[in-house]
C-alpha cells in the first residue's frame, strides 16, 4: 500500500544526505521546492472522497455455505478521475476465515462524472442477518504521494437461512408418500383414516373390513379400502432452552433439530397436511400459523434464519400451554427436543399427559455422534473409561425414551445426518397406521 502524508515525503527524500534538510515540515519543504509543489498538485489533484456517491444491489438472502454478491456502485460526481482503494466492511462472519482481506478490498478507476461497480462477494459462516458496515474509500492522487480518505455508511442487510441439507432425502419419501396415498391403501381403519373404495375380497384380508351390505348386493364378498386423511394438523415445536445450544460436530443440536423440521415441514405440505411451527424457551420465539402448503417451507425458513438458542431452562408448562393453544383440535405435535434425563423428567413428563390426552405426540432429539464412537473405544486404560462413561450416557438416553413411550409417544433418537429421514419415516409410519 502507498505511504501517505509525511511518511510518503521521508521515503522520498531518503536520498537527500542527512543534516541538509530541516526535519521539520518548514525545513523540507524549503530545500525540496520542487518536491513541495508535486505533493501539493498530487494533493489537489485526488478526487475528493466525501462527495462521492454510493449505493448496493445484489442478493439479499442466501443459504449457509452458499455465497452472495452484493454490488457497490461507485459515482464520481467531481471533475477529476477517482483513483482509489476500498474496503467494503462486513462482519467476521460473512467470510470464511482468512479470506476477508481479499474479498472486502477493491481497486477501482472512476473517471469524472461516470460511475463504476465493485462486487464483494460474501459468503457467511453462520445463519442470521449479515449488516454492512462502513465503505473507506482512499482517493489517490497521479502521484501516489497524499491521498484523501474517508468512510461512507451505505446500508445493506443478507440474511443467511439454514442450509437444509436434508432436502436430499425429500424424493425418496415423497416417492413413499404417493405409494401411501395413491397406490396402496390400507385395510384397517384407525383414526387418521378415510374411506377410499371397494374392492374384491381376496384371502388374508382382514375380515372386518368386510362391507356386508355391498356384498349383499353382488355375488362376491367386498371390502372396504382406507387411505390415510389429508389436512391433518402437525405443530412443530423447537426447543430453543439451553440444551438446544450444546454443539454437536460443528453446529448447535438446534441447526439439526432445524433441518429435521424443514424436512418434515416439506414432506407433511405435500402430503395436503397444515404444517405449523412454534419456537419456545421461556417465551415463544416464533409461532407460524395458518401457512398455505406453497408457502410453508418459504415462511419456515425465513423464519428460522434469525433463531439462536438461549441459555435458559427450557419453561416445559409453559411450552405445553402454548403447544395447546396453537392445537385446538387433535393435532400430530413434533417436539424436538433432549432426552437429557433431568429436562424430560423434571419439566416434561409432569406435563405430558395434557399433550397426549388430546394429541399424537413425537419427541426427536438429536443424538451425539462422538457418544457412539467412544463406546467402541478400546485399547488403553482412558478408553475403557471413555466407552465406559459412553456407554452410561446411552443407558440414560433409554431409559428417558422409554419412559416417553409408555406414555403413548413416538420417539426418535437419531444423530444429526440421521435424523431428518428418521423423522419423516416415522410420520409416514404414523400416517399409514392411521394414527394422525
Amino acid at each position: 500500500m502507498a505511504l501517505t502524508g509525511r511518511a510518503a515525503l521521508i521515503a522520498a527524500l531518503g536520498s537527500v544526505p542527512v543534516g541538509i534538510w530541516d526535519p521539520s515540515w518548514t525545513g523540507i519543504l524549503a530545500v525540496n521546492a520542487p518536491l513541495a509543489a508535486a505533493c501539493v498538485c498530487d494533493f489537489a489533484l485526488a478526487a475528493p472522497v466525501r462527495r462521492l456517491g454510493l449505493t448496493r444491489t445484489g442478493d439479499t438472502s442466501a443459504r449457509l455455505g452458499d455465497t452472495a454478491d452484493v454490488t457497490l456502485t461507485v459515482t464520481n460526481p467531481s471533475n477529476r478521475p477517482l483513483r482509489a482503494r476500498l474496503r467494503d466492511a462486513w462482519p467476521p462472519s460473512s467470510w470464511q476465515p482468512g479470506t476477508e482481506t481479499a474479498a472486502s478490498r477493491h481497486s477501482l478507476t472512476v473517471p469524472a462524472g461516470e460511475r463504476r461497480r465493485a462486487t464483494t462477494r460474501l459468503r457467511p459462516t453462520r445463519r442470521g442477518d449479515r449488516q454492512a458496515d462502513r465503505v473507506t474509500v482512499r482517493s489517490y492522487g497521479p502521484l501516489g504521494l497524499f491521498t484523501r480518505q474517508g468512510t461512507h455508511r451505505v446500508p445493506w442487510t443478507v440474511r443467511v437461512l439454514p442450509p437444509f441439507t436434508s432436502r436430499k432425502h425429500l424424493p425418496s419419501r415423497l416417492a413413499r408418500l404417493r405409494e401411501l396415498d395413491g397406490r396402496t391403501s390400507v385395510l384397517t381403519r384407525g383414526e387418521g383414516t378415510e374411506f377410499d373404495s371397494l374392492r374384491e375380497y381376496v384371502p388374508g384380508d382382514d375380515t372386518r373390513s368386510i362391507d356386508w351390505r355391498a356384498t349383499a348386493r353382488q355375488s362376491t364378498v367386498a371390502v372396504r379400502t382406507w387411505r390415510p386423511e389429508r389436512d391433518r394438523h402437525i405443530l412443530l415445536v423447537l426447543d430453543t432452552g439451553r440444551t438446544s445450544a450444546g454443539r454437536v460436530g460443528d453446529a448447535p443440536r438446534l441447526d439439526a433439530s432445524m433441518d429435521a423440521a424443514l424436512l418434515l415441514a416439506a414432506l407433511a405440505s405435500r402430503a395436503g397436511d397444515r404444517v405449523d411451527l412454534l419456537a419456545y424457551d421461556r417465551r415463544v420465539r416464533v409461532l407460524l400459523q395458518g401457512r398455505t402448503a406453497g408457502d410453508v417451507l418459504p415462511s419456515l425458513v425465513n423464519a428460522l434464519a434469525t433463531l439462536e438458542p438461549e441459555l435458559v431452562e427450557t419453561d416445559a408448562r409453559g411450552l405445553t400451554a402454548t403447544a395447546l393453544r396453537s392445537a385446538p383440535r387433535r393435532s400430530l405435535i413434533v417436539l424436538l427436543t433432549t432426552l437429557d434425563a433431568a429436562p424430560i423428567e423434571e419439566g416434561l413428563l409432569p406435563v405430558l399427559p395434557q399433550l397426549t390426552r388430546r394429541h399424537s405426540v413425537l419427541v426427536a432429539s438429536v443424538a451425539d455422534p462422538h457418544v457412539s464412537a467412544m463406546a467402541e473405544a478400546r485399547g488403553h486404560t482412558d478408553a475403557v473409561y471413555e466407552a465406559a462413561a459412553a456407554a452410561q450416557a446411552q443407558s440414560e438416553r433409554r431409559r428417558t425414551a422409554d419412559q416417553l413411550r409408555r406414555h403413548g409417544v413416538t420417539v426418535v433418537d437419531a444423530t444429526p445426518d440421521e435424523l431428518p429421514p428418521a423423522l419423516a419415516d416415522a410420520y409416514l409410519e404414523l400416517k399409514a397406521a392411521g394414527r394422525l
